[in-house]
């Protein structure tokens, strides 16, 4: 028996951060009811596919049960508040303003359910002159600063590898619907939630924004300490065209790095400011590691306390003896799951659920 059994979530998002929020629940007991369109959310259709199904809404979306409503239908309309009569947990994941034209915005469905905790999540919340611009993650990490230091060398921004926007306001989202819940505990009452993926990433940016915050110069990643202005907080090219990494910028592992090399004269040079001063430190590195392969320097730094890590593509990362120690990765029914992050002890072990086909109930 999970944390959340006992618990009812009516969940009406779709893609991203509202399936990542209901499935953390559902991995925890929740009784969580899908309710998607009649073509069904469209992350079941995204390529690729494992046992009949796509991997991103197997992942996000076990455990739930499917209703497929037509929410501008008199039926579609009388089946969610149904649903929403039993419910302790509604999200949905539209824009500002949609689902009060639809007759179930949070004022309405409070007076006929008060014990509820809505949560809405959108990109930039209900409120304010950007509650209605059109986003998905990457226009969400433009805006809030995030994409201007996810660049190259050159100084060009990328594409970010990972929907921190998205995921930020699911943790962010499930964060304030418990706590709602534990409040409902005290007053009897449920709650709404205005959640907003830009407000849920700009935390994310506390440890560099400091000076650009308080309307100095912006963060830049050629002279910033956690974004490759520092020697030891890093990515190297090896001999073979892959990569490996520095992670650790404590002098311990410097010293350590460079006795190695024999190169302790370069040990000061970790200490200094990022940037400039660090560039001899950051040309001798470079210049060291592509001397041998990848794969020869994980040998070689076995033996070495320093904080060090190839960079390992998807599938060499989900190769690797860890997950399987920790039970990361779960095989079901001929399909593949990433196991939840949050476990607890004295429970026995985490076995996924199937995801709904469209409509199952």
């Amino acid at each position: 028996m999970g944390k959340l059994t006992g618990l009812k979530v009516v969940d009406l998002s779709q893609f991203l951060p509202g399936p990542m929020l209901s499935v953390m629940m559902a991995d925890q007991g929740a009784e969580v009811i899908k309710v998607e369109p009649p073509a069904g959310d469209p992350a079941r259709a995204q390529a690729p596919f494992e046992a009949g199904q796509s991997v991103w809404f197997r992942n996000l979306n076990r455990g739930k049960h499917s209703v497929a409503l037509d929410l501008k239908s008199p039926q579609g309309v009388e089946a969610l508040w149904s649903l929403i009569d039993g419910a302790d947990v509604f999200v949905e994941g539209f824009r500002p303003g949609v689902m009060k034209r639809l007759g179930f915005g949070y004022e309405a469905v409070s007076a006929r359910n008060p014990r509820i905790v809505y949560c809405s999540i959108s990109a930039f919340g209900q409120t304010g002159e950007m509650a209605h611009h059109a986003a998905h993650d990457l226009a969400v990490q433009a805006l809030s600063g995030f994409i201007s230091v996810n660049d190259g060398v050159d100084g060009t921004p990328v594409v970010p590898g990972a929907p921190s926007a998205d995921m930020a306001a699911a943790l962010t989202g499930l964060s304030a619907v418990l706590m709602a819940l534990l409040g409902r505990e005290k007053s009897g009452r449920g709650d709404y939630l205005d959640i907003a993926m830009f407000d849920s990433l700009l935390p994310w940016c506390s440890h560099i924004v400091g000076t650009a915050m308080a309307g100095g110069e912006p963060p830049r990643s050629s002279n910033q300490r956690s974004l490759g202005g520092a020697a030891f907080y890093n990515v190297y090219e090896t001999s073979d065209g892959r990569h490996i990494v520095l992670g650790g910028r404590e002098p311990k592992f410097a010293a350590n790095l460079l006795n190695a090399l024999g190169r302790p004269d370069l040990i000061p040079l970790a200490t200094e400011p990022p940037g400039l001063a660090q560039v001899p430190l950051v040309d001798f590195l470079r210049q060291t590691f592509r001397t041998r392969s990848r794969d020869a320097w994980i040998e070689w730094f076995a033996d070495k306390d320093v904080a060090f890590a190839p960079v390992l593509d998807f599938r060499e990362a989900f190769a690797q003896p860890h997950l399987a120690e920790r039970g990361l990765v779960a095989n079901a029914d001929g399909a593949h799951h990433i196991a939840p992050a949050i476990r607890f002890s004295g429970e026995p072990a985490w076995s996924p659920r199937p995801a709904p086909e469209l409509g199952d109930g």
